[in-house]
């Protein structure tokens, strides 16, 4: 007596299709699971055993095999409990044997026979779309899997009704997508006491998906300036949403199957580790990179963050991605992400303030800053001050701009970029921050002044090839933002004006 059932298991973002058989047949009682399962399947048979149990359900006396093929993967994770009980139940004739056919199952059982919700449904709704299967799921994971657009998605509370189901005996309804829900909690720009050339700048970073740096005292408005960033920013594309969405259904992040179509901000605290903020651990899960995937990473106090963890930053930055490599896994998760960082000019925070700075200084300024590598400041397009504010700012009761009326500039920024994409036949839009070799010659033409101003300034600071080109991505973005065609002088002018150099007391 034999029964199959198709199942998944994970490496990173890749579903990879698991074949799993059950077997029972003469001998001792015994209950075994074959083909690298981790602790979590070996655990699973007493989780199938209670479940079977409270429906009045008892286990043949007899030998279960249960195999997981192919036998050299290592397979991982609760899900599988829900597939071993329906291969049973199909060798024991409770269910009709080819109701499994052609479709994917997964679930984590509980004692009582509920079947609880497990990470991944979305990604392997859109796996069992692709494959041209159906999927069976927990109903508390339905409005997940609803996303992928299946025709045939069972999702069902508990054992008892997905048994009814596969018997015609009362047909579980199909699970909906839930609307989208406009997010109404963004912190707004106008609420923000002075700053104008940091609101400019964060601006043209949103415009670009720029990378930028602020520089500034304690309480000069760097996080709250940061903050403020996802409430001018446009919103995710339904393909952006979908594809940050996966990553979050595979880290569990993915709450009650709604999908975000706002972008993502992770703000990890500087004493986060490598493997939190890159990605890994024993089973190379997600890290905050990713989660920023299509989104904002904002690291506050960059300098207190663990110096191996920064360096690490300099794949993805320039990549995109972010490959994890362990012993028992090897995997690339996507991490197109927009770095906002923040950062006092010194420890004490108050150099070049002759009454508040520290006895060390300028010395504690060069040995802060020297904790950020000259390649990492490289890939960082915007560097710019965020002097303190003055009282009589602070006490100006006028509003400035709202973040609507930004973000509805930064939103015309982008469509004058991808408009002239689809003129060079580029139908796929990516930010002007992602723009190289002959693309970005061809779209960042400069007149003869803008482009003199750009080489000697160039010359004399000794920028490398890759803050040139970051500089002339960036002019690029000033120039979309005052719908100009080409890059005029005025664009390179700005662009640098925004490239600081750390150094103490350097102004």
């Amino acid at each position: 007596m034999l029964s199959r059932v198709n199942t998944i298991t994970f490496n990173g973002l890749q579903i990879l299709d698991v074949d799993l058989q059950v077997q029972i047949t003469s001998g001792l009682p015994n209950f075994i699971i074959v083909g690298l399962p981790d602790k979590a399947i070996a655990e699973s048979k007493e989780r199938v055993r209670a479940a079977l149990q409270s429906l009045g359900l008892e286990l043949p006396a007899k030998r279960i095999v249960i195999n997981l093929a192919p036998a050299d993967l290592l397979k991982e994770g609760s899900h599988f409990d829900l597939p071993i009980a329906l291969g049973i139940l199909a060798v024991m004739n409770v269910i009709p044997s080819n109701s499994l056919n052609n479709r994917l199952v997964l679930g984590e059982l509980g004692l009582d026979g509920a079947i609880l919700p497990v990470n991944g449904v979305l990604p392997v709704a859109m796996h069992a779309k692709k494959q041209k299967q159906g999927l069976i799921c927990p109903q508390a994971s339905g409005s997940e899997a609803a996303w992928a657009e299946l025709n045939d998605i069972i999702a069902a509370p508990s054992l008892l009704t997905i048994i009814n189901h596969l018997q015609n005996k009362n047909i579980l309804p199909s699970p909906q997508k839930p609307l989208p829900q406009p997010n109404n909690s963004f912190l707004d720009m106008a609420d923000v006491k002075g700053q104008e050339s940091a609101k400019k700048a964060l601006e043209v970073a949103a415009a670009g998906a720029h990378n930028l740096l602020m520089i500034g005292p304690p309480g000069s408005g760097k996080s709250m300036l940061a903050a403020r960033l996802p409430g001018i920013l446009p919103p995710l594309t339904s393909d952006e949403a979908l594809e940050t969405s996966m990553i979050h259904s595979i880290a569990g992040e993915l709450k009650n199957g709604q999908i975000c179509f706002e972008r993502p901000f992770r703000a990890p605290h500087h004493s986060a580790s490598t493997p939190a903020l890159i990605g890994g651990g024993r089973k190379a899960q997600p890290g905050d990179i990713s989660l920023a995937h299509n989104g904002v990473l904002f690291l506050d106090e960059l300098p207190e963050f663990n110096r191996p963890t920064l360096e690490a930053l300099r794949q993805p930055l320039e990549n995109g991605n972010v490959s994890i490599s362990r012993v028992n896994a090897h995997t690339t998760y996507p991490a197109r992400f927009q770095l906002i960082a923040a950062m006092n000019p010194c420890r004490c925070g108050h150099l070049g303030e002759t009454a508040l700075e520290c006895k060390r200084a300028p010395l504690c300024a060069q040995e802060y800053q020297a904790k950020i590598s000259g390649p990492l400041l490289d890939r960082i397009d915007i560097q710019i001050e965020v002097p303190a504010v003055s009282p009589w700012e602070l006490a100006d009761v006028k509003k400035g701009e709202s973040s609507a009326q930004i973000r509805s500039r930064v939103i015309e920024a982008r469509n004058f970029q991808a408009e002239r994409l689809k003129k060079l036949g580029i139908n796929n839009f990516f930010s002007n921050s992602e723009l190289k070799g002959s693309l970005l010659e061809e779209v960042a033409t400069t007149d003869n002044e803008a482009q003199h101003l750009l080489i000697t300034f160039a010359e004399q600071n000794k920028l490398s090839a890759r803050a040139y080109h970051r500089t002339l991505r960036l002019a690029r973005t000033i120039a979309d933002l005052q719908k100009e065609t080409k890059i005029l002088k005025m664009h390179i002018a700005e662009a640098l004006s925004y490239r600081r150099s750390l150094s103490s007391g350097s102004k």
